[in-house]
């Protein structure tokens, strides 16, 4: 693709060279930078990109997107400067890869607790509905069947794009991906266009990185607030952050919980160790899943595929086949177990919680 092209969404402050190059790959790794790739430097928390420029340049770069023109440029070599690399390079990966979110339904899934879950089981859900579906997520992403390791919750914009563009080639309609706050702070998820978002709940965590409750808070938030018109956005009401997380967004909002009036509701009927029965929008349905936050879990599912047009009796089929996600409250059961004063084997169920 043209450099110029590549750039269409980007404002350069300043361009020494030619942006009518072709460009053959997009990188902020300056380790796998080939010949004729953009190299975007990028300021991190740990190490600045600005000090690899002439590696990637040693390596085949034949551009460079930077916040800092280097002292002495390069012959040959196109600079383009920007004010916020981090801002830049979620818009400069869209574009190369053809803006592959736009060619999916594509939903993200934000919040302390429930993201792997709730991303996982409508993956599951819209496999079984018989769509091709990819998943992004922390303990695995997905490709239909095919498994690429996660190295972080959200990948950066570079390794996202790529992964959506691969999905849209094996014919992926649906996309469910957790969106991290780290990963919205640092725009990762920049460029992309959502289908609809997820709020799941807000406690005290990774106020190492955000420094104060707040800040984390409003990372989340930034994710509706990004939201299009188009989009949907569901909240956990049950969550005292719930509305606030929607207050600004432009998205059509929809409600979900177990105790306060909302636009989906589910309440436990019975609770056995293998599983649950709910009702579920006046309908009753056996899963097998226990646990509370299960139940809002679950609604959020329920809301979402209702949100993405499904009928509620199909998605009750399906949900009540559905399982447990790999380490989360997941069941392990053992061959048999032995009853005291008895020789007759019983089952037996653990539950096991990462």
């Amino acid at each position: 693709m043209i450099l110029s092209n590549i750039l269409k969404n980007v404002k350069p402050l300043h361009i020494i060279g030619n942006v009518e190059i072709e460009v053959t790959g997009v990188n902020i790794d300056s380790r796998r930078v080939k010949e004729g790739n953009l190299f975007i430097a990028m300021k991190g928390t740990q190490m600045d990109g600005h000090q690899f420029i002439d590696k990637a340049i040693e390596l085949g770069a034949r551009s460079v997107l930077c916040e800092e023109i280097p002292q002495n440029p390069v012959d040959g070599v196109t600079y383009i400067q920007v004010t916020s690399t981090e801002d830049a390079v979620g818009k400069v990966a869209t574009q190369f890869y053809g803006d592959p979110s736009k060619k999916l339904k594509l939903v993200g899934v934000t919040g302390t607790n429930g993201k792997t879950t709730i991303a996982t089981l409508l993956y599951n859900m819209f496999r079984k509905f018989g769509y091709k579906c990819g998943l992004i997520s922390t303990v695995c992403n997905y490709i239909e069947d095919e498994e690429i390791p996660a190295d972080h919750t959200t990948p950066d914009p570079v390794e996202l794009n790529f992964l959506l563009h691969r999905m849209v080639e094996a014919g992926c309609k649906y996309v469910f991906m957790e969106c991290s706050s780290h990963a919205i702070a640092q725009k990762r998820i920049g460029g992309l266009t959502f289908t609809g978002g997820i709020f799941t709940n807000l406690t005290r965590d990774h106020l190492d990185y955000h420094k104060t409750f707040e800040n984390y808070r409003d990372a989340k938030k930034a994710f509706f607030d990004g939201l299009p018109k188009t989009a949907f956005a569901i909240t956990n009401a049950d969550d005292k952050n719930g509305m606030v997380m929607v207050q600004n967004t432009k998205a059509t909002i929809k409600t979900y919980s177990t105790r306060v009036m909302a636009d989906f509701r589910a309440k436990i009927l019975e609770c056995h160790f293998e599983g649950m029965y709910l009702e579920i929008d006046g309908n009753e349905i056996g899963v097998q899943f226990i646990g509370k936050f299960n139940v809002s879990n679950l609604l959020a599912v329920y809301s979402t595929a209702r949100m993405l047009g499904k009928k509620t009796e199909d998605i009750l089929l399906v949900m009540s086949t559905l399982q447990s996600v790999n380490g989360r409250l997941e069941p392990i059961r053992s061959p048999e177990a032995i009853q005291p004063l008895s020789i007759m084997p019983i089952p037996l169920m653990l539950w096991r919680m990462y």
